[in-house]
């Protein structure tokens, strides 16, 4: 008890420390390389993997192999993805934007296929019998239905994302993944526990926010009708 009293102590105090949290390995600076990394590999993720959702929720035999695929990748470990690019590509940004958009685009495209695949079969084929091409029922009907799964998928990827980042630390990026790698090192542990407790609170303030964004626009929206 003791010890957890005393590590607690140490942490508040590395966490108070305005040292820590200026200059170009500071707390401020390392939140901003991370969010950077996030969101650059969210929107390129985002890029492919709605367009590609879109494609395989028109064609359900492909996609049964694509999302599986897809899923199965998932399952390969994020710094065993990002060593492998860094062999293949060498020590820069590339090979982290490559592992971390990989990782995200799953979610994406797995959501974006079921909230397009699963719409209300019986609006789309009212729209069908009042004359829309498909581009029309694809735009004004089956996005609109399929954007609270989207958006479902979104939320997934970039709280992943948020987590997973800290990995570009093992790239000789910056990030705050920096804090564990460093702290390790040095065998600082409230450097470590600091940290991973701003990765925590960074995820949980991202959370919070996509959560009011998703009642705000899709406060009475039902993500999909399974009815095929």
């Amino acid at each position: 008890m003791e010890q957890l009293t005393t590590i607690f102590i140490t942490t508040f105090h590395w966490l108070t420390d305005v040292s820590h949290w200026s200059g170009e390995s500071g707390i401020l600076q390392r939140i901003t390389e991370h969010v950077w990394y996030v969101s650059v590999s969210i929107v390129i993720a985002t890029a492919i993997g709605v367009p590609v959702g879109i494609f395989l929720g028109y064609r359900p035999k492909m996609a049964f192999l694509f999302i599986n695929l897809f899923n199965a990748g998932r399952a390969i470990p994020s710094l065993g993805l990002i060593l492998l690019f860094i062999l293949l590509i060498g020590f820069n940004d590339l090979p982290i934007f490559i592992a971390l958009v990989a990782m995200s685009i799953p979610p994406i495209v797995t959501n974006t296929y079921a909230g397009i695949f699963y719409a209300d079969k019986r609006l789309c084929d009212a729209a069908r019998a009042m004359g829309m091409t498909g581009w029309q029922s694809l735009i004004l009907l089956r996005l609109p239905l399929a954007m609270p799964m989207i958006f479902a998928g979104f939320r997934t990827a970039l709280l992943q994302l948020i987590a997973t980042a800290v990995i570009a630390a093992y790239a000789g990026a910056g990030g705050l993944g920096r804090f564990l790698i460093d702290g390790l090192g040095q065998q600082d542990i409230p450097q470590v526990i600091s940290g991973a407790l701003i990765v925590s609170l960074l995820a949980i303030g991202c959370d919070v926010l996509l959560m009011a964004l998703r009642r705000l626009f899709f406060k009475h929206a039902s993500p999909v009708s399974y009815q095929k």
